[in-house]
């Protein structure tokens, strides 16, 4: 891979990092406990017991992908960059720029 792709990918990784910490923030202000004394009725509380659980999982979601992106970020000047875990065959450029913590190409990820 070349340094003028190499640097682009390295700046899109930069940049979905800070992207995606912006979501785990949100997602644990989301994600805080709902408060016993706050008084909302019955419904509105199943509502926001159910809210909140949709945000947990993506909170999950958010701060896998950040972990991913961080180890990405510490591996794009290694000589094996861009080629896949399992096939061994380069990851095509756009998949990688699509999702830069992807460590597989699109046959093998599937």
């Amino acid at each position: 891979m070349d340094e003028k792709n190499l640097k682009e990918i390295k700046e899109k990784i930069i940049s979905e990092i800070e992207k995606t910490k912006k979501s785990v923030i949100e997602y644990r202000e989301i994600t805080k406990p709902i408060a016993p004394e706050n008084a909302i009725g019955r419904i509105s509380r199943m509502d926001a017991i159910n809210n909140k659980s949709v945000a947990e999982a993506a909170l999950r979601k958010a701060e896998e992908k950040l972990s991913k992106l961080k180890y990405v970020l510490t591996q794009i000047d290694e000589d094996d960059f861009g080629i896949c875990l399992k096939c061994k065959k380069a990851i095509p450029l756009g998949r990688i720029l699509l999702m830069p913590q992807s460590r597989h190409c699109v046959n093998c990820a599937s």
